[in-house]
């Protein structure tokens, strides 16, 4: 997968390495042309000085053939800027925003942009918004068997209820994420546009799991 990221501080930088190293191809865009030191002499992807909501500089950047895009900057306006071009104007699927005032989540999520606050961002809460299927797990039991996973689902799966995608899963949802909140699962729970959805599972499930949650529910009726 392309994947774009905007801003290369010490945030961008380590994601950038990561995603790398994982096998992507990438490219980082930013203002500073010295910032791009941080990606190190091993670092292969493009390297593009620009603004990072700038039409013709995301497309240098690749921006038509991404996957996923990140905008990581240090300003919370660029950011979400940015996200939402990479949203709206191609289409990128995966797209997810650092943030530096939490009280702004909710208006995000509401855009439809996952967001990540700088007071509690780790490299792989980043990784899941970009690779929803490809982090590593929230948590484990000591011999790794039960695992809590953030699964990613079929958008078709928003207005239906937590209850049905547990019964095509066969997982337990634990929470789920709404609007910036942990919110605990009741038996009519739908999910919502941008939910983030926590489930409980055993490893040996995983692979069954994210196919289930990724395959589109069946139309009422049929």
């Amino acid at each position: 997968m392309h994947i774009v990221i905007m801003g290369c501080g010490r945030v961008g930088s380590a994601l950038a390495r990561a995603l790398e190293k994982q096998g992507h191809s990438v490219a980082v865009v930013d203002q500073d042309p010295t910032s791009f030191r941080r990606l190190g002499a091993g670092f292969n992807g493009r390297r593009v000085t620009g603004v990072g909501f700038d039409q013709d500089t995301l497309k240098e950047a690749g921006i038509e053939e991404a996957g996923a895009f990140a905008a990581v900057s240090s300003g919370d306006n660029s950011n979400i800027i940015a996200a939402r071009v990479a949203r709206e104007n191609f289409g990128v699927e995966n797209v997810a925003a650092r943030i530096y005032d939490p009280r702004r989540a909710e208006v995000y999520q509401r855009l439809g942009i996952p967001t990540v606050a700088t007071v509690r961002w780790t490299a792989d809460q980043m990784l899941r918004r970009l690779l929803p299927s490809g982090a590593e797990p929230l948590w484990q039991d000591p011999s790794g068997a039960v695992q809590l996973a953030e699964v990613a689902y079929d958008p078709l799966w928003v207005g239906r209820r937590l209850s049905e995608l547990e019964e095509a899963s066969g997982a337990r949802v634990s929470f789920v994420t709404r609007l910036g909140e942990g919110v605990l699962p009741t038996p009519t729970m739908v999910v919502q546009e941008g939910d983030l959805i926590h489930v409980m599972l055993r490893r040996a499930d995983l692979s069954a799991v994210e196919a289930a949650f990724a395959q589109a529910p069946e139309r009422e009726g049929h």
